[in-house]
């Protein structure tokens, strides 16, 4: 029988916002609530599109106020609309069950993949792209589009530094490194690590949806090699190269590589690991394999940064602004997606039915293609984590029977989610990651909507063709 540990709090930090019987909370029925709670998560995308474009100084100083005052304009009339209880109660789940273990998670790949200076100057002539981006997206799948992407965009951006035009190379660096990359294992990317976590098997994935994942890696590899070519002929490089020659490649603080090595094994640990022990946090339920992971990676990522020469932080011109940024947008993110998600859940008869009805062909059998879709506009525009379980749960919540009767339907929601976290720059938290160091950098990126036009243009079109041959 499981044991479960209640954990009667004496301090606790938000005294104003729970009551004593908060693990006593009803549930939470999203298929009463009006579509108009889904306001504050609208309000929050559209400031990341907006302000950067519009006011971009007020951003850059302002993001955090504004990403928590978009999280209590849904909070607080939250609490006065359902009690102080129920919202203690979705706040301390989404920080507790789905947030900090996130950022935690991001935290340590960011730091440890920070520590790892790729020594020399590269050249970043199209035949070098096409295999770094090629590399990465091998990467991806084993240390994380996270871990992929801070690892080889810095050397990426310092290969290019002499090209004039070269804000495509971190458009598809973005496609391929901090998105579809990360399709074949649940260390690739967050949602295929939450349906291993519900029972669907390690290498499932990569039985399953490897030739979606070579034909949409294959043909963005061969599509960026032509428009790097292109422009190479073009403009060809700078007079001067910013970045000095040097006499050949190395690897500088490569004992992150047994740290890095460590965060793969606390991921898996707390897949494979069940312990009946389980700490009841104001009504979520924290597991000790969870835990364990959480406070091991917290470790990882001090020891990390600590054990890190200060010239190689120096040299990888490492800062925290990025992870910041992320933490800081995600938090108001997390908090505002809560009824978005609980209306989604509420299926056909919830606010949001017609998108659970959607997926449903008139037999009353799922349709892999909508769930294609459905899976991946959606985890474009909210967390693709709590987005891939929503749709897992509508098609049925078994693992046996999705990996196997409705395993289409599993390979399209897999790969909706992950695929389609490339759409946006919100669609996956690498993505942020990756524009914010590439700024910092002096690269222009383009803006939420320049940058949307990109995936438009490039990617759309190509998971098209994809639903016809993969998901009919």
């Amino acid at each position: 029988m499981q044991k479960t540990i209640r954990l009667k709090a004496a301090a606790v930090s938000l005294p104003l916002l729970f009551l004593p019987a908060l693990a006593s909370a009803a549930d939470f029925d999203g298929g009463s609530l009006s579509p108009l709670w889904g306001v504050p998560f609208a309000g929050i995308l559209l400031s990341i599109a907006l302000f950067p474009l519009l006011a971009p100084a007020f951003w850059h100083h302002h993001y955090g106020k504004i990403s928590a005052a978009w999280a209590l304009a849904f909070l607080l009339p939250f609490a006065a609309a359902f009690g102080v209880q129920l919202a203690g109660v979705q706040l301390v789940h989404a920080l507790v069950a789905e947030y900090i273990p996130f950022i935690i998670l991001l935290t340590a790949l960011f730091t440890v993949a920070g520590g790892i200076h790729i020594r020399g100057n590269l050249h970043g002539a199209p035949g070098l792209n096409t295999a770094i981006l090629a590399i990465g997206a091998v990467l991806a799948s084993f240390m994380g589009t996270t871990g992929a992407s801070m690892l080889l965009i810095r050397p990426l951006i310092r290969a290019n530094d002499n090209r004039v035009h070269k804000v495509h190379v971190i458009v598809f660096f973005i496609f391929i490194v901090s998105n579809a990359g990360g399709a074949l294992t649940p260390l690739g990317d967050p949602p295929l690590f939450l349906g291993f976590l519900k029972g669907v098997g390690f290498f499932w994935t990569a039985q399953n949806i490897l030739p979606e994942t070579l034909f949409i890696l294959g043909v963005l590899l061969a599509l960026f090699y032509a428009i790097d070519r292109h422009y190479y002929r073009k403009e060809g490089v700078m007079p001067v190269d910013p970045t000095p020659d040097t006499p050949g490649i190395g690897f500088d603080g490569a004992a992150n590589f047994w740290l890095l090595g460590g965060v793969v094994a606390l991921v898996l640990l707390s897949g494979f690991w069940k312990s009946p022990v389980a700490f009841d946090v104001f009504g979520t339920e924290v597991g000790l394999p969870g835990l364990v992971r959480d406070v091991g990676l917290a470790l990882i990522a001090v020891a990390s940064y600590k054990l890190t020469a200060p010239k190689v932080h120096a040299d990888n011109q490492f800062e925290w602004e990025p992870m910041a940024e992320v933490a800081k947008l995600f938090a108001g993110i997390f908090l505002t997606i809560i009824p978005v998600i609980a209306m989604l859940k509420a299926g056909t008869q919830g606010p949001f039915g017609a998108i659970v009805s959607a997926v449903t062909r008139a037999d009353g059998q799922p349709d892999p293609a909508m769930y294609f879709w459905a899976t991946g506009v959606l985890s474009s525009f909210l967390d693709n984590a709590p987005t891939y379980l929503v749709f897992f749960n509508t098609a049925g919540g078994d693992p046996a029977a999705l990996m196997t009767t409705y395993a289409s339907t599993l390979a399209a929601i897999s790969a909706g989610a992950v695929f389609m976290g490339a759409n946006t720059y919100i669609g996956n938290a690498p993505n942020l990651m990756v524009k914010a160091i590439a700024e910092s950098r002096g690269v222009r990126m383009p803006s939420f909507f320049g940058y949307m036009a990109w995936s438009v243009a490039i990617l759309v079109p190509l998971f098209v063709i994809c639903t016809f041959i993969f998901f009919r």
